[in-house]
């Protein structure tokens, strides 16, 4: 019953954050099972790399299933944009995941730790750029111009890449959709939760089917998210662009060096 408690609690703080600036929960979640529930000799929750993304994606799908449908009812996803891209990463999450038994413990580390301080710091140079601070009012979903095909090649590669790192795709999804593609920062954030519904779901699917999910955990996790979901996309509605891209940018930062200095 504690077990089941303390999982549920950190679903609901996952979930929370992770909706409220689009990434699903996988940021969290990889570097947290990693520190305290894994052990190579099995005698921790996870004893290898695989199992650690597979659960994480299945709780990144349970957090992006209910956050899509809050930022749904908020009208904040850009349809015309999130379905294709959508799409798009199917074939490369279905990739990744096969690709991801190449990585070791300490080689996942640095890797993913050199990606998201690398995008951290990125994204917080540009925190006052225009692109930043775009407010979701004067920008129309229904008709705003965008690129769609470069979206949809990144996407493809943002597929692959999640599904390695076992994180949803949306730590690589908002910058991409505000810094390249144009979004505001809050309609980024809706869209990118619906992607991750996406594609989280063909990823922990192929896991799953390799016997990467340790259900328990999973489930626990995953109901959390479901409720977190709904608090961090309310938070979301209410707050300003650029607290939305430095809170993402410090965070990614701070996560991608503790990570490459436990992989060392």
């Amino acid at each position: 019953m504690m077990e089941f408690i303390f999982f549920l609690i950190v679903g609901i703080c996952v979930g929370t954050f992770g909706t409220l600036i689009g990434l699903g929960g996988g940021l969290i979640l990889v570097p947290l099972f990693m520190y305290t529930m894994y052990n190579p000799d099995g005698s921790a929750t996870f004893s290898t790399v695989q199992q650690i993304v597979g659960t994480s994606l299945f709780a990144v799908t349970c957090n992006a299933v209910s956050g899509a449908y809050a930022y749904m009812k908020q009208r904040r996803i850009m349809f015309r944009a999130a379905i294709p891209f959508a799409l798009s990463t199917i074939p490369g999450a279905f990739c990744g995941s096969f690709v991801s038994k190449y990585f070791t413990g300490a080689s996942f580390s640095i890797a993913f730790g050199c990606l998201l301080a690398v995008l951290g710091c990125f994204m917080y140079w540009k925190s006052n750029s225009k692109r930043a601070t775009a407010r979701p009012e004067d920008f129309d979903p229904a008709t705003a111009d965008f690129n769609l095909w470069l979206g949809v090649i990144l996407t493809f590669g943002v597929g692959f890449i999640s599904t390695i790192f076992g994180i949803g795709g949306g730590i690589i999804d908002v910058p991409m959709m505000v810094f390249i593609l144009g979004f505001p920062a809050q309609i980024a954030t809706a869209s990118s939760t619906f992607i991750l519904m996406v594609s989280s779901l063909v990823g922990t699917i192929s896991h799953a089917t390799m016997g990467h999910v340790i259900w328990v955990p999973a489930v626990c996790i995953g109901c959390g998210c479901v409720i977190g979901a709904q608090i961090g996309a309310r938070i979301a509605k209410k707050s300003k662009p650029r607290v939305l891209v430095i809170i993402l940018s410090v965070t990614m930062v701070l996560m991608g060096i503790n990570l490459v200095l436990r992989g060392f």
